[in-house]
């Protein structure tokens, strides 16, 4: 965990939040009262965000407690309890939304990567997420990826070069835009992967004419593409696959041999896992 950024964004969803104050608990809750409350799931799933959770708790205040009884990664059922959180009812409830809204999204993320991993048993393919996140909330749906099984592609556009089919447009062609990406790294002193996306086997084989890449993206293959030109790389470059992969066909896409096979949907359309966090009387 990457304390400072997770502290950081704590620090800016609290302010959004609270505001100058929780004025429902402030108003009926007398100051100084403690309890309990414990962290309830009703779905079924993979659970994530603990680690976030007891970050939120600490910095809304110190003094709360609490005791963890399942970890991030761990298969859920209704009625498990995740943790207990005793001390100050005004700072639990203070905390309540933003550990739910987090844990909530996070788990809904985790299940979904187990699921999609669990389909890839018995091959040696990755599962990889995408920029296609919540913006502000990247780091954190990226984190509940690596927590379900899955792998972390780039977090942004600055940690790795990655030539998609407007870059290659735009630049001239792939020939083009390789030479252009290979100057720019030398000019700026950087030193960066370079992935290329391809459309077909055409652009494949001027990227393989050309070389200067680590990775070729071969992106809306068919399956039959897909294993001719897995075929045609053979094993020079690392290989990954995007566009129009399902859960229903990503068993025969990864049974091409492809490395690497990208999934949007991992971030950008799951369904979040019911969780709730209840008042222990």
């Amino acid at each position: 965990m990457d304390k400072e950024l997770v502290h950081d964004f704590i620090i800016r969803a609290l302010a959004e939040d609270v505001g100058d104050g929780d004025h429902t608990s402030l108003a009926t809750i007398p100051q100084g009262t403690m309890g309990k409350a414990r962290l309830l799931v009703k779905d079924t799933g993979v659970l994530a965000g603990v680690e976030l959770a007891l970050e939120i708790f600490d910095m809304v205040s110190p003094e709360l407690k609490v005791d963890v009884y399942l970890q991030d990664g761990a298969m859920v059922k209704p009625k498990d309890v995740a943790f207990m959180v005793e001390g100050s009812v005004q700072c639990i409830l203070k905390a309540e939304r933003l550990v739910l809204n987090c844990m909530q999204r996070m788990s809904g993320i985790a299940t979904k990567t187990r699921q999609i991993t669990d389909l890839l048993k018995g091959t040696n393919t990755k599962v990889l997420d995408t920029r296609k996140t919540t913006p502000g909330f990247r780091y954190l749906e990226k984190w509940a990826v690596e927590i379900g099984g899955g792998v972390n592609h780039r977090f942004g556009l600055y940690d790795m070069i990655l030539i998609k089919d407007n870059h290659v447009d735009y630049s001239g062609g792939i020939q083009q835009a390789i030479y252009n990406t290979h100057e720019y790294l030398k000019a700026e002193n950087k030193s960066l992967q370079i992935e290329i996306e391809v459309r077909n086997l055409d652009e494949l084989e001027q990227v393989l004419e050309t070389g200067g890449v680590d990775r070729i993206m071969l992106d809306n293959f068919s399956i039959p593409d897909l294993r001719d030109a897995i075929n045609i790389i053979s094993g020079r470059y690392a290989t990954e696959a995007s566009g129009g992969i399902t859960a229903d066909n990503i068993y025969e896409y990864a049974a091409c041999g492809v490395d690497y096979i990208s999934v949007g949907a991992l971030t950008h359309s799951v369904k979040s896992l019911d969780l709730s966090l209840k008042a222990v009387k």
